[in-house]
């Protein structure tokens, strides 16, 4: 019997046992080409969900803002007549009953014991009006302990929102320099939710953007910024849309 196998095996021709050869190859290959057509999918699905992710944490920082701002307005609508909004005041063209900047010299005039901030955080406005005391034109800031409103750390890759209050209306912004593809996805996805002039993505990967006529804030060089705006004025300034949606305006 072993004397028959052997002759057997003996008799096969080494042809086929090349072709056999080309058949793991050909195995081998659709093996590592399966892999990749599973791998790409999960890539794909990670992406979806940081672009998901990204867009409802700034919705959700976007509405906590507007929310407070709001709530001020409304809880002092004569504001603070002590703000000089003229043309060549502290803040010109601002409305007195909605908080202006924190870096504004208001705070350092004798209207004010409160010193002015380095930068126009959204976490450091302030509600003006009769806030009672000894220093009633002393604004109270809007998120803190005192009042009970915090204001959550920016969303990954994202800087802290900023805050205007001037000749062109009131806005606030955030901006990134990070270059993850999600990104720009996830902010055409949250522009998406309001209304057309509302919100506004501004890519400025080739050079500074003014955000304001007066060029007083801006869209740094490097940046992709997403701007809400709350009031507009004639004179407000329109960078056009990634996405071209807003070129109405």
């Amino acid at each position: 019997m072993i004397n028959d196998i052997q002759i057997k095996r003996a008799s096969v021709p080494k042809g086929e046992n090349g072709s056999a050869l080309i058949y793991i190859l050909i195995a081998i290959a659709l093996l590592g080409a399966l892999t990749v057509s599973f791998m790409e999918p999960s890539s794909q699905q990670t992406s979806s969900q940081n672009t998901f992710k990204t867009a409802v944490s700034l919705q959700g920082q976007v509405d906590s803002i507007r929310s407070a701002i709001q709530e001020c307005v409304l809880s002092y609508p004569q504001g603070d007549s002590t703000i000089d909004n003229s043309s060549s005041g502290t803040d010109e063209g601002a409305r007195k009953n909605y908080p202006i900047k924190p870096n504004s010299s208001h705070y350092d005039s004798p209207a004010s014991t409160i010193a002015k901030t380095a930068a126009p955080l959204v976490s450091e406005i302030r509600c003006p009006g009769d806030q009672g005391g000894p220093n009633p034109n002393d604004h109270d800031r809007i998120f803190g302990g005192s009042s009970g409103k915090f204001m959550q750390p920016p969303p990954d890759l994202f800087d802290p929102w900023q805050y205007y209050n001037g000749t062109d209306g009131i806005y606030f912004w955030t901006k990134t320099n990070k270059t993850d593809a999600f990104i720009l996805s996830a902010l055409e996805k949250l522009d998406d939710n309001f209304s057309e002039c509302e919100a506004d993505v501004i890519d400025a990967s080739s050079g500074a953007e003014d955000l304001d006529s007066d060029a007083e804030t801006e869209c740094p060089s490097g940046n992709v910024c997403f701007r809400v705006r709350m009031i507009t004025n004639g004179t407000a300034v329109w960078n056009g849309d990634t996405d071209g949606d807003e070129s109405g305006c």
